[in-house]
């Protein structure tokens, strides 16, 4: 999950070449002598194993038919994908980032599995955040796999210096960050490192609230980020902002990376993807620690962004077997095998509470499925609000509303 990055064909262009895939049928037969699955190389070289034992328990139910397993890369899968559509010879499965199936739903670049949805192991108790990924207009177009959540890394040494226990509550947390800052402050030193315009973080401030970035309604989307609710969530943003980092209110999430911050010793902590454990720095790796975000109702965790993966069947494909194959690979056996690899399950029922990095998956958002989202994101409206909002450029509520409308007219265009 680590370092994806997302590149494909324009919308109208994708969408007219779905279109001239799908009007020459989609096939739902079961005649293939052989179905194709791309996964990523992360399963090539993390848990080979559980594809295969996955693909032989498939041939096992339907013999004569083979498995030919293709991996692929983050930085190039999009454009292959393309020139497969584009092609008519898609594969029957598909790995995709979460966050890149709205783009591919919303052009008809997969086949509707809602039907098949209770046929598939503990659909319901899918992971909120990554099943939500695989939605587009109330119907299933994506089975989650396996998640990355979101988690504070910190510094035991200086937490145990200052005599603090770990947090259980958003207001805990506030208060030791500001016993930390007047312990250990100096010139640029965050007890709590969070970049201004990280609105990964921020948001997980909205939804822990009740609030929400848009939602639906009669068939239009509508933003919500200055409804109460979220206005009381991106106010405790800024508040805990105030007291606990020193980064600036200006600044994104990669410039610096806040691991980088934490590794040079200007940082007692850092928010973010539970893989920066990798990278803090050989000196302080053996006094570094993960716990979960805390949310502002005492001993319940606040809802991160979760990164991860769904399985999709492409038009054009097999669709019967395609999803017989996902449901082999997301078995409850598998997702185990998985989680025993160091992954999160797709699903809170195989959870360990020992775990950071799964009782932080257990509450999760996820942004809207709307075909146009990447247009909110590629014009920084979440960003904008939250430097508006913290330099005090405007209000809360008056930052809330104008990316409220910004996003209504946005999601709502044709």
């Amino acid at each position: 999950m680590k370092g994806r990055k997302f590149v494909a064909v324009g919308f109208v262009a994708l969408a007219a070449l779905v279109f001239a895939i799908a009007a020459g049928g989609v096939s739902g037969a079961t005649k293939a002598k052989s179905i194709t699955v791309w996964l990523q190389v992360d399963a090539q070289s993390g848990w080979p194993d559980v594809v295969a034992a996955a693909s032989q328990q498939f041939q096992s139910d339907h013999p004569g038919v083979g498995v030919n397993v293709q991996y692929q890369t983050w930085p190039t899968h999009l454009q292959k994908f393309d020139a497969t559509l584009a092609g008519g010879n898609a594969p029957d499965v598909i790995e995709m980032g979460n966050t890149e199936m709205t783009k591919y739903m919303a052009a008809g670049a997969f086949q509707d599995l809602t039907s098949l949805k209770s046929s598939f192991a503990n659909s319901s108790t899918w992971l909120a955040g990554l099943a939500a990924s695989g939605r587009y207009n109330g119907k299933l177009y994506g089975v989650p796999y396996y998640a990355g959540s979101r988690v504070v890394t910190y510094r035991t040494d200086l937490w145990q210096k200052a005599g603090l226990r770990l947090p259980n509550s958003l207001a805990q947390f506030q208060a030791d960050a500001v016993k930390l800052n007047k312990k250990y402050g100096k010139t640029g030193f965050s007890p709590v490192y969070i970049a201004g315009e990280d609105w990964y973080v921020a948001m997980g401030f909205v939804f822990d609230y009740g609030g929400n970035i848009a939602t639906r309604v009669s068939g239009k989307w509508k933003g919500a980020l200055n409804s109460p609710k979220s206005v009381a969530g991106l106010t405790a943003f800024k508040k805990f902002f105030a007291a606990a980092s020193r980064a600036s209110k200006t600044t994104i999430e990669t410039q610096p990376n806040p691991y980088d911050v934490y590794a040079q010793g200007k940082a007692a902590s850092m928010v973010g993807p539970s893989w920066f454990s990798c990278c803090v720095g050989a000196k302080y790796k053996g006094t570094t620690a993960q716990f979960v975000m805390p949310g502002h109702v005492k001993g319940q965790s606040m809802p991160g962004f979760l990164g991860g993966s769904d399985l999709a069947v492409p038009v054009g494909a097999d669709k019967a077997l395609g999803a017989d194959w996902i449901k082999d690979f997301t078995s409850t056996q598998a997702e185990k095998a998985l989680e025993a690899k160091g992954n999160i399950p797709n699903t809170t029922t195989l959870f360990s509470p020992n775990k950071v990095n799964e009782r932080a998956a257990a509450r999760s958002w996820f942004v809207p499925t709307a075909k146009h989202w990447v247009d909110v994101e590629n014009g920084n409206v979440l960003r904008t609000m939250l430097a508006e909002i913290l330099t005090n450029k405007y209000s809360v509520k008056q930052a809330a509303t104008f990316a409220s409308d910004n996003i209504t007219s946005t999601l709502n265009q044709p």
